[in-house]
């Protein structure tokens, strides 16, 4: 697999693409606003939902299956960054976060 960023939440630009790979389950209780939802064992079959000329910004919970999808969108030609520290590190520097579920958003 071809090589990726790793970037801080600090570092995504304003209105840039943050693609969430968590499960429903996750995204539903509380995710990136703005970001879109694909989880990572939907990526290789809704790829062409993504614009491989965009900047990507891959998020999970820690960073782990981030890894994994920005490595395989690297590698299919898409410019990809892993978001170190994923949803808990956005939750931590007090980013907007929006729920499904009409609860206050939490990450899981």
């Amino acid at each position: 697999m071809s090589d990726f960023e790793t970037v801080e939440v600090g570092e995504i630009p304003t209105g840039a693409l943050v693609l969430d790979v968590r499960e429903d389950y996750e995204w539903v209780a509380g995710h990136a606003t703005g970001a879109v939802h694909i989880p990572m064992n939907e990526i290789p079959e809704r790829l062409e939902e993504l614009d491989p000329d965009a900047d990507t910004y891959v998020i999970c919970r820690t960073g782990g299956r981030s890894a994994q999808v920005a490595a395989y969108l690297t590698a299919h030609g898409y410019v990809a960054f892993n978001v170190a520290g994923g949803s808990g590190a956005w939750l931590e520097a007090d980013l907007p976060l929006t729920s499904e579920n009409g609860e206050e958003p939490t990450v899981r």
